[in-house]
């Protein structure tokens, strides 16, 4: 695995989920950046690295954290 280019293909997800303006657009962008997440913890895991356990819980807390942050956006 490319690790660059899976750091790369997860923040274009996000970004995407972040510029939505459907919901289900959205949903479906952040459920793409938590399998890339699900993806990079592994590989980073198999091979013995820290940072392994951070990215095998991005996935539950990045969609959390851009929900709030785009209804917050929409309010203004």
């Amino acid at each position: 695995m490319d690790l660059n280019k899976a750091y790369a293909a997860h923040q274009r997800a996000l970004m995407a989920a972040g510029m939505a303006t459907d919901p289900q657009a959205r949903r479906e962008r952040l459920a793409d950046a938590a399998r890339i997440a699900t993806r990079i913890g592994s590989f980073q895991q198999d091979l013995g690295a820290a940072a392994a356990q951070a990215w095998m819980h991005t996935p539950s807390a990045a969609p959390a954290h851009l929900e709030a942050g785009l209804h917050g956006a929409a309010a203004r």
